[in-house]
């Protein structure tokens, strides 16, 4: 793994949660300070400093004289450590409506990356003669014992921050592939924009994940609803469905349903 990557030894759910809430808080206020988060999270002043300090280091906020700020460039990705904590109960509901939408017959499914498309990976396992195909070493490691399934998993250059293979030998895979359903998961999806990512390689084999598809569904949780990032994976009218949950903002997902895109409110 290599230096620029940044990787929090988080110890334990509690404290993932934790480091969660205070770049929510980051993100919201620009600025936070030790007292702020006293106020806020109702730790102690050491425990405040301690997690300021960490978060520092693996460059996810600037530390500050009594405080840190947010980073220039603005919203950075989560280690996939914290994104693992955020929103289960959504995700888990995303998963099941996502289950109910594959048959139970042969069937092929490509699956990107992601916490998200994770628990759908789970739901799956009770399906009977499907073929997974997946860019995601998490994916790939969760449902491989199901002897059920047949899972491919593609090549390519590792993404750290992720555990995805990205790059030309994954779009490749994709590429000679056909599918009848990928699921895509995603950081941002909004009317003005697409579905988005943080990185333009992994945009870019999604792409060619979603090129070999059928049909594509797009599973994000309420807080990446009219959320924009860096690359664009795909235009709207290369989605058939969104599913989402309760907490996702309605205008937006009236928007994105305004482009002929299916939404599930799960």
């Amino acid at each position: 793994m290599t230096t620029d990557t940044p990787v929090i030894e988080a110890g334990s759910r509690k404290r993932s949660r934790r480091f969660v809430q205070i770049l929510d808080l980051v993100a919201e206020r620009g600025t936070v300070s030790v007292p702020d988060l006293v106020a806020a999270l109702g730790i102690s002043p050491a425990t405040a400093r301690r997690d300021l300090t960490e978060l520092a280091e693996h460059r996810l906020v600037v530390r500050t004289h009594g405080g840190v700020t947010a980073l220039d460039h603005g919203v950075s990705e989560l280690p996939l450590e914290l994104r693992n904590t955020r929103f289960p109960d959504a995700k888990s509901a995303i998963a099941r409506a996502v289950a109910v939408r594959i048959p139970h017959e042969r069937h092929a499914v490509a699956l990107s990356g992601g916490t998200t498309t994770a628990r759908v990976a789970v739901e799956l396992t009770s399906h009977q003669l499907l073929t997974i195909v997946t860019n995601s070493l998490t994916i790939a490691e969760l449902i491989h014992t199901y002897p059920a399934l047949r899972v491919v998993v593609s090549g390519g250059s590792l993404r750290p921050q992720s555990l995805e293979f990205v790059g030309p030998v994954a779009e490749r895979t994709f590429g000679a592939l056909n599918v009848s359903t990928a699921i895509l998961g995603a950081d941002g999806i909004a009317a003005s924009a697409g579905v988005t990512t943080y990185d333009e390689t992994e945009a870019r084999t999604n792409r060619a994940m979603v090129g070999s598809a059928q049909r594509t569904i797009v599973v994000a949780d309420g807080s990446k609803i009219g959320r924009v990032t860096l690359a664009q994976m795909v235009p709207l009218d290369h989605v058939s469905t969104l599913i989402t949950d309760t907490s996702a903002d309605p205008e937006e997902l009236e928007r994105i349903r305004s482009t002929g895109v299916e939404v599930v409110v799960a």
